[in-house]
């Protein structure tokens, strides 16, 4: 399954991790200095959810992102997911 919201669309995004040696010049060091970049990737918050449809009479199984439940939880599950397209 991949690793994308139903609602928001959200996915893992591609990034660098800096690595970096020394003591700050605020803490009295000669400062910082990037030794490598790393690529990494930034994954979203997903959770598998069933969200009970009144509307539907019935759950549905929806994968989702934290954020989405919030907005979920806001305006109702069956107006969101009619328009993620979803329902």
């Amino acid at each position: 399954m991949s690793k994308v919201c139903t609602i928001t669309g959200a996915r893992a995004a591609r990034g660098h991790v800096i690595h970096r040696r020394g003591l700050a010049k605020k803490k009295g060091g000669i400062g910082q200095h990037v030794t490598a970049n790393t690529p990494r990737t930034f994954q979203p918050n997903l959770k598998v959810k069933r969200l009970w449809v009144p509307e539907l009479s019935k759950f549905v199984k929806v994968k989702l992102t934290a954020r989405a439940l919030k907005t979920v939880a806001k305006n109702g599950a069956f107006a969101t997911l009619k328009k993620a397209g979803v329902v």
